[in-house]
């Protein structure tokens, strides 16, 4: 793997750093990335493996000789594959580490020196000087930031997608509803490339932000098909069904006939969330752990 690694023709003062991280798979690594052309935000602290870390620090001392000057370290969210290498990399550089408010209290250990807002414009000096817009993204986790140059459309879009496979929504932090919401916000903003935590550089990132909404509201159908057949199966004593509903089990090698078994652990997240979000729009209704479509609901 040759690194650093350039994020596209036309995009000046951004390098990406991919370094090995214990991430879901398909991915093996997590990109940082390091933004200015004089001033220097390095995004995504991630790696916590030794040999991985002497590269990372290897890199990002290096500007010094191109006349850029670090200021600080931003994290897009507090996942451990984001995060593992925060209070080490701010230690060994000295430098201030960044995040939303949210992050915070899910990073013990690693105090924030600023909190940053949605809508907030980071400026970093140079040159060329560079603005950075902050986006609160939340829906994959809670306190999910993107950061945009405007004048050249660079997104870094973090875990919003993926330049393979796509992304976790776990109930237990996450929501659907919201992950939908901000990726129609990030599909109108008019960028030129995305630049995820995971994969390569994405042209033209309008079309897969559009990509995934559809995906996810294909998936969401499947669900209420599958509500709906259970609970025709369901009086007759269908495994799983009865006709107090059907349990997230049953529905999922339904839901997920065209995914690996391998994978049904994290699927059964997604499905959750899923199931969470149409319960909350009023479409599907849960006692303990059975769900089914709620009354007087249509298609």
């Amino acid at each position: 793997m040759i690194r650093p690694q350039p994020v596209g023709p036309g995009v000046r003062g951004v390098e990406a750093f991919p370094a090995r991280t214990p991430t879901l798979p398909p991915a093996t690594h997590t990109n940082s990335y390091a933004l200015g052309g004089g001033e220097v935000l390095l995004v995504e602290p991630a790696t916590p493996y030794e040999d991985e870390r002497r590269e990372w620090l290897a890199w990002a001392r290096g500007f010094a000789s191109q006349g850029r000057s670090l200021v600080a370290i931003a994290v897009t969210h507090h996942h451990a594959d984001h995060v593992g290498g925060a209070r080490f990399f701010a230690a060994e550089l000295g430098l201030p580490v960044w995040g939303h408010a949210e992050a915070a209290p899910r990073l013990p250990g690693v105090p924030l020196a600023r909190r940053l807002a949605d809508g907030e414009v980071v400026r970093l000096g140079g040159p060329e000087p560079t603005a950075l817009r902050v986006l609160h993204t939340p829906g994959h986790a809670p306190d999910h930031l993107c950061f945009l140059d405007e004048a050249q459309g660079a997104l870094v879009c973090g875990d919003m997608v993926a330049g393979e496979g796509t992304i976790l929504i776990d109930p237990r932090e996450g929501d659907m509803a919201e992950y939908l919401a901000q990726l129609d916000r990030l599909a109108g903003l008019g960028a030129r490339v995305a630049l995820p935590a995971h994969g390569g550089p994405i042209g033209a990132p309008e079309a897969l932000f559009r990509r995934y909404i559809a995906h996810r509201l294909g998936r969401e159908r499947l669900v209420v098909a599958a509500l709906e057949a259970s609970g025709e199966a369901g009086s007759a004593g269908a495994g799983g069904t009865s006709a107090g509903g059907t349990s997230i089990e049953a529905l999922l090698p339904v839901v997920y006939a065209d995914t690996a078994p391998l994978i049904w652990p994290l699927a059964r997240l997604s499905l959750e969330a899923h199931l969470i979000k149409l319960e909350r729009e009023g479409r599907v209704a849960r006692r303990e752990d059975r769900w089914r479509r709620a009354a007087g609901t249509g298609a």
